[in-house]
């Protein structure tokens, strides 16, 4: 042990060296963070100031709005930072608190799709027991759960993975501390006691995305049978989009984390960390806020406030 040197400090790679395709990843996550921070704090705003969206649907899009807000930020902002000054350090502890807190709102993003999946089934195959099913308790406790679970799943793993001081090698291929990539250069012991508590939570997952899946299909039976063509096809419009960003969101996650872990850099790997990291923060916005009526009417209401009331008192 006295041979070994304790590894402080990381280097996250870049899928080439080139100054060039460096500033340009860059820039991209700059368009891509920027459009996700507007959108989200968009909705987020939107929904806390106007009285007519105080209710459960939207109680449940805000949180996933923020949640959105807060994951996209864990990441992006230090890689953004790092492309455009061809930096590539980043420190023990800022490593362990990006697995910790990505952990955190990817885990709570997950709980916030199932009880959003639960909450469409109940308001369009049993809207007449809505109101008394999706009580604001339920929404609280629903909510209170999530956050509870999703911070004792992240300390679960954060704790597995940075008990033991890193020897093996300083070097992660990937724009920010991922979790295979992490376990990659880790002891291993702490490659045992993560993979098996990877397999647990994976598990997990597939149990959550059944019960997801199961959740919409009762809802596309439901919506094929309604009369009316523009209420079916608003609920398609609506429950389609959200299950290919699901489905997106879970699939990419799987792979990097079950997936082989790549020994250098790749645009491969690149790609899939961005279907799970960037794409649903920058998605989600439009899906769930952008494209619902009722959002729109409250933004137009939320303009005229700010900006016509002063010119009238003009």
């Amino acid at each position: 042990m006295d041979n070994l040197t304790i590894i402080t400090d990381f280097l996250l790679m870049d899928i080439s060296s080139s100054w060039e395709i460096q500033i340009l990843q860059g820039v991209l996550f700059l368009v891509i963070y920027l459009g996700a921070l507007a959108g989200n704090v968009l909705t987020v705003t939107v929904i806390v100031k106007d009285p007519q969206l105080h209710s459960p649907m939207y109680f449940f899009i805000g949180n996933l709005s923020l949640i959105d807000l807060c994951c996209i930020s864990v990441s992006v902002p230090k890689s953004i930072v790092n492309s455009l000054t061809g930096s590539k350090l980043i420190s023990l502890k800022e490593c362990a608190a990006q697995i910790f807190f990505y952990i955190f709102f990817a885990s709570i993003e997950l709980a916030f799709l199932v009880v959003m999946s639960y909450d469409r089934y109940v308001a369009i195959c049993h809207p007449l027991h809505y109101g008394l099913t999706i009580t604001p308790r339920l929404c609280t406790q629903a909510a209170g759960g999530s956050w509870a679970s999703g911070l004792v799943y992240s300390t679960i793993h954060t704790v597995t993975m940075f008990r033991l001081p890193f020897t093996k090698s300083n070097v992660i291929h990937q724009y920010f501390c991922e979790v295979p990539q992490v376990l990659r250069i880790s002891s291993s012991d702490v490659q045992f006691s993560e993979s098996v508590a990877l397999a647990i939570s994976s598990c997990i997952v597939l149990v959550c995305f059944v019960i997801m899946f199961m959740s919409y299909i009762n809802i596309f039976s439901m919506v094929l049978r309604m009369r009316s063509v523009d209420a079916r096809n608003k609920a398609l419009s609506t429950c389609t989009p959200q299950l290919g960003i699901l489905i997106l969101f879970v699939i990419s996650g799987l792979i990097a984390v079950l997936g082989p872990i790549g020994n250098k850099a790749s645009l491969k790997n690149l790609l899939t960390a961005m279907f799970y990291t960037l794409v649903p923060p920058f998605i989600n916005p439009i899906i769930y806020s952008l494209r619902n009526r009722e959002i729109k009417d409250a933004l137009g209401r939320m303009f005229n406030r700010y900006f016509e009331f002063p010119r009238r008192g003009f």
